[in-house]
């Protein structure tokens, strides 16, 4: 505990001391302001966010639930999609050597390159912004998923064949479980693609959205508001996968951390 507490305290004064050096480097003209706006002057953006929104009326709080919303829905719509899809593909290796092509190359088409063509599908409201993210979720889950059935130790296959295992019940009993831990990995990964994606997508058509508040801030020339909002993404991207990690935990106790997963 003991050992916790002075990692803890050393992390938070290497902050303290970076934090101090940035804003007397503003205030001593090392940094333009405008450029690097000064800790102090960040905390006075959060507050102005906080309270009266930017652009007015629009708070911090209703940017990031909007935000929030628009990534859960492409998100768990790329989920409900690709877990099963690569369960079926990791199973059939026939399957797998076919979609393999496909699957690489849509993996490797950048989602925000779709931006133009989804509006015209669909136009410039809130479905272009959710088809987005979960084409970015889809593709990077689908891969961990098929890998995972693909790299089950096939010791443990042959274990549960000794035992007379075979089909279906082989499936569910051994090679989904083993399977897990990478699928998980894949959530985590395909979440922090969701945020990636959302930031470009909420730059055109609304007001709303942590991405559409760095697209004004930058319009308006306000770094500070820009940089609250980068914060504020990147912390709800922590505080979800941090969730994802826990109920990793709590599904798969035997599975251990998702960094010991074997890649």
């Amino acid at each position: 505990m003991n050992a916790r507490l002075a990692r803890a305290a050393s992390s938070l004064a290497v902050i303290a001391v970076l934090l101090a050096a940035w804003e007397l480097a503003v205030g001593y003209g090392l940094l333009k302001a405008y450029q690097f706006p000064p800790p102090s002057k960040i905390a006075r953006g959060f507050v102005e966010l906080s309270l009266t929104g930017f652009p007015t009326g629009v708070s911090l709080w209703t940017h990031a639930g909007v935000t929030i919303w628009r990534v859960l829905q492409g998100y768990v719509a790329a989920i409900l999609l690709a877990v099963p899809l690569g369960l079926l593909i990791g199973a059939l290796p026939v399957l797998d050597k076919l979609s393999a092509p496909l699957i690489v190359f849509c993996r490797s088409v950048a989602t925000l390159s779709l931006l133009p063509l989804v509006i015209v599908w669909f136009g410039a409201g809130e479905l272009t912004k959710v088809v987005l993210i979960g084409y970015g979720c889809f593709w990077t889950m689908l891969s961990n998923v098929i890998a995972g059935v693909r790299y089950v130790d096939p010791v443990l296959v042959r274990a549960a064949r000794s035992f007379g295992m075979q089909g279906p019940e082989l499936y569910r009993e051994v090679v989904l479980p083993a399977a897990l831990p990478r699928i998980f990995a894949g959530a985590r990964m395909a979440l922090g693609v969701g945020f990636m994606v959302i930031v470009g997508a909420e730059m055109i058509g609304t007001i709303q959205g942590l991405g559409a508040l760095i697209m004004e801030a930058r319009t308006f020339y306000r770094s500070e508001i820009t940089i609250v909002g980068m914060l504020v993404i990147g912390l709800l991207g922590f505080l979800i996968s941090s969730g994802l990690a826990g109920l990793e935990r709590i599904l798969m106790p035997w599975a251990g951390n998702l960094d010991q997963v074997r890649r």
